[in-house]
């Protein structure tokens, strides 16, 4: 069956707390990112604590998922590089660019990984659509398109399209971390130090990219409502700065 194919409602048993929704002000070390997930994806398996979506910005870096092919990093130098147990390749996070981690407990919602994939990235679709812009799943590919009709054709002559929302998940005792995202208004320009997720047949946009005026507290407003339309209930958890 296709991931579009799939139900990608994921709403909790009934009962379950809401999932707690962090936002973080400022930048993020990637390394603070991995600890505080161990620490909160431990206790939400041992059922010390609810769910949590972490929203964070980090400072320019390349992370390797666990198929990441070494000669995907061409500029070895330009950023930290960070091998991480997540699903995919290389990717690109930095300034500008909305990282959520998403640390579930698909225990009390559905022990399907596929189905799950589809319904993250069924937030980012729903988050671009409350902002008009159609972002589309690929079943060969991972992630969130955007068709660019009005750039040149590809070789095979097919539409250009541009990646706009990566995903890379893991799972431990079915909760998972890791998470996704949306390229709000990063510098385009860094993610030629890579070739992102492995494909090089595409590129990379961003909402501002796209020409929208859009703040990261405006995509923050949608990103939490889509979640909610295919999760269920959150609730904000006091905001920290990094």
């Amino acid at each position: 069956m296709l991931r579009t194919d799939l139900d990608k409602t994921m709403l909790a048993t009934p009962g379950s707390p809401p999932v707690r929704w962090r936002v973080s002000e400022g930048l993020t070390a990637y390394e603070e990112a991995l600890a505080t997930m161990e620490t909160e994806v431990a206790a939400i398996a041992d059922g010390e604590a609810d769910e949590l979506v972490w929203l964070v910005e980090h400072p320019p870096i390349y992370t390797a998922g666990t198929s990441a092919d070494p000669k995907d990093l061409i500029d070895k130098q330009r950023f930290p590089v960070f091998a991480t147990g997540r699903g995919g390749e290389y990717t690109y996070h930095g300034p500008g660019q909305r990282v959520v981690y998403v640390m579930l407990d698909l225990k009390r919602r559905r022990q399907d990984v596929r189905a799950y994939v589809a319904a993250l990235e069924d937030v980012i679709i729903r988050t671009l659509d409350a902002m008009n812009v159609r972002g589309e799943r690929r079943e060969e590919r991972v992630g969130v398109w955007v068709r660019r009709p009005e750039k040149p054709l590809l070789a095979d002559g097919t539409m250009t399209e541009d990646k706009i929302a990566a995903l890379g998940i893991r799972l431990r005792r079915w909760v998972s971390f890791h998470g996704l995202s949306l390229n709000v208004e990063p510098d385009l320009g860094h993610f030629s130090g890579i070739v992102p997720c492995g494909i090089s047949a595409y590129g990379v946009t961003s909402l501002v990219d796209l020409g929208l005026p859009v703040t990261m507290a405006d995509v923050d407003i949608h990103l939490r409502q889509s979640f909610e339309q295919v999760f269920g209930e959150t609730a904000i958890c006091p905001s920290s700065a990094s």
